[in-house]
C-alpha cells in the first residue's frame, strides 16, 4: 500500500510518463527524467509545494500520471529512496530477471543500460 511521504526528509517528485507507463522523476529544469540521479532533490516548505503543484500541472496537461513526493536521502550526491517500493521503482523494478527480448527492447528504448 502507497503511504504518504513523511515531514522532514529531503523528497523527489515521482510519477509515470503517460507515454510509455515508466517511471520518471522531476528534474532541475521543469521536465521529467528516468534516472533518479537527474531528480530535482525538494525540501519542504514553499520548495516542495512549488514542485508539487508543477507536477499536478504536468498531470493535468496529461504528461504524467499521479505525480508524488518521495521521501530521500541523498548519498554521493544521489537521491536514494527511503522507502523499498520506491527504491525497486527507482531501479526500474521489477525485481525479476528479465528474458533476453525484454532487456533487448528495454536497452532500445534507452531505459536500461545493464539488467
Amino acid at each position: 500500500m502507497f503511504k504518504a511521504a513523511k515531514e522532514g526528509p529531503a523528497k523527489v517528485i515521482t510519477a509515470n510518463d503517460l507515454r510509455d507507463g515508466l517511471v520518471v522523476f522531476l528534474d532541475q529544469d521543469g521536465g521529467w527524467t528516468h534516472a533518479i540521479a537527474q531528480a530535482r532533490v525538494v525540501e519542504d516548505g514553499a520548495d516542495l509545494e512549488q514542485a508539487n503543484a508543477y507536477a499536478q500541472g504536468q498531470h493535468d496537461a496529461r504528461i504524467v500520471v499521479e505525480p508524488y513526493p518521495v521521501d530521500v536521502t541523498v548519498t554521493g550526491g544521489v537521491p536514494v529512496p527511503v522507502r523499498l517500493r520506491e527504491r525497486i521503482r527507482a531501479e526500474r523494478g521489477p525485481t525479476i530477471v528479465y528474458g533476453e527480448d525484454e532487456v533487448a527492447m528495454l536497452t532500445r528504448r534507452g531505459v536500461v543500460g545493464n539488467v
